[in-house]
Order: C-alpha cells, then structure tokens, then sequence
C-alpha cells in the first residue's frame, strides 16, 4: 500500500525521451471516422515521458498538495508502487503537472493527440500498433496479461523512441478537446484541438476492455471531470530554445 502521508514531499521528475520535430501521417484509412481523413501534420520536437505517471510519483505531489488520493488507492489490484496511478481527473493530471513545473522549473504538460501519435508510430508512419500489424493477441502473454487491474510499467520493451506501454495499460489523458470531426480542419502543424468542447481526448489502450491494446490512431474521450480505474497519464515538456 502506498500512503500518501509516509512519503516525503520532494520532486521526482519522470524520465523523458526527446522526440525529434517532422512530419508524419496521422489517422488511419480504415479505422473509425474519426481517424479521417489520413493527414499530413509537423510537431515540433518535445520531450514524452517513457512511463506513465505512476503511483510512487503520484505520492509525492499527494504529500506536496494534500489532495486526497484516487478512489482505488488502498486496492491491491491498482496501488503497486510501479503501476500507472489511475482514477485522476483530467483536472488533476493538469494540476500535477502544473505542480510539476513549479517546483522543477521545467515545464510539464499533457501531451496533444498529435504528440502522442507521432511518439506511438515510432520510425513507422503507417502501421496499425507500436510494433506493427501484428495483432494484439500475438503480444507475447497477452492472454495472461491484465486480469484485474493496470501492470507495473516498463515490464515489455520499449517502441522504437524508447517509449513504454504505449497503447496498452490504461488509457492516457491529452492536452486537447475532443471532437470527432477535427482532422477536417486540423491546422498542419502542432495541431492542439479545437478551442473548446464537451470531453478530453485520450489515447492509448486499457486493461479492462476485451481488446486489451488500442491501435496508434485510435482516438477516445471522455468528460474531463470523470475519474475511472483505467484512465492515466504521462507528461510531456516542450522543447527549450
């Protein structure tokens, strides 16, 4: 079990992998409508957080804040030390990295949608997950994997940028609003959404849906108030001049 009050209040900054600026195909073809059209997009180079944000990290800006932890803090199905926290808000994965910032002086952030899509895809632009076409039941254990609850991070190897669980574990707060007919009109370079909106896009897959790994460019949302037990986050940083 994880107390927030037996943890120190101090800053324990993730580990961030640099994704260079570049174009790259976002959407897919034959996914859902709100992957279309397939289009062009530049992001300019920022910086992902190889793991989502887990408990122990969680702990700390518990200790620092004093906001109360998530509903399934004590469960032993999601309070290994190791797993990504879960059952935040949107508005709490922001005030974490809002806190984040403060006392690091470097300045944290959720990722766009199109950040973490151009992470996920790797050195591959146009396949369907982070290590191919392969399905996901061909993910070595995949049929273990995911009974009651998220996995520690980083138990698998990383995708080609050196990412880890990308696409899998719990699903992955973003920066934007979400809106199904965006790539319509979405502006070819750094793309963050449309100006407002009902519900917050997310990406990645979870552990409690039948398919357990989400494809690249599969897209998901919720209002941002929600907190459920397969909803995370990892955090980005933009690029310092």
């Amino acid at each position: 079990m994880i107390a927030s009050t037996s943890v120190r209040s101090e800053v324990v900054e993730p580990m961030m992998v640099c994704i260079s600026e570049g174009w790259f195909w976002m959407g897919c073809k034959t996914g859902r409508d709100d992957e279309k059209p397939v289009h062009r997009v530049w992001v300019d180079t920022f910086e992902l957080g190889a793991y989502q944000v887990t408990n122990t990290e969680w702990a700390h800006f518990l200790a620092a804040s004093g906001n109360p932890p998530p509903s399934c803090w004590n469960d032993p199905n999601f309070n290994h030390p190791n797993m990504p926290v879960v059952a935040t808000s949107w508005y709490e994965a922001v005030s974490y990295c809002e806190w984040l910032t403060r006392a690091s002086g470097r300045p944290y952030r959720l990722p766009s949608e199109a950040e973490w899509e151009r992470a996920a895809r790797g050195v591959t632009e146009h396949s369907l997950y982070p290590w191919g076409d392969a399905p996901p039941e061909k993910v070595p254990g995949y049929a273990e994997r995911w009974k009651s609850g998220p996995e520690p991070v980083g138990l698998y190897p990383p995708n080609a940028f050196g990412l880890y669980n990308l696409g899998d574990n719990v699903h992955e707060w973003c920066l934007d609003w979400y809106d199904a007919g965006y790539y319509g009109r979405s502006p070819d370079r750094n793309p963050r959404g449309p100006a407002s909106g009902s519900r917050r896009a997310s990406r990645g897959g979870s552990w409690r849906h039948h398919i357990k790994v989400t494809r690249i460019a599969a897209r998901s949302s919720i209002p941002p108030e929600f907190k459920y037990a397969d909803y995370g986050f990892r955090v980005a940083r933009s690029a310092i001049a």
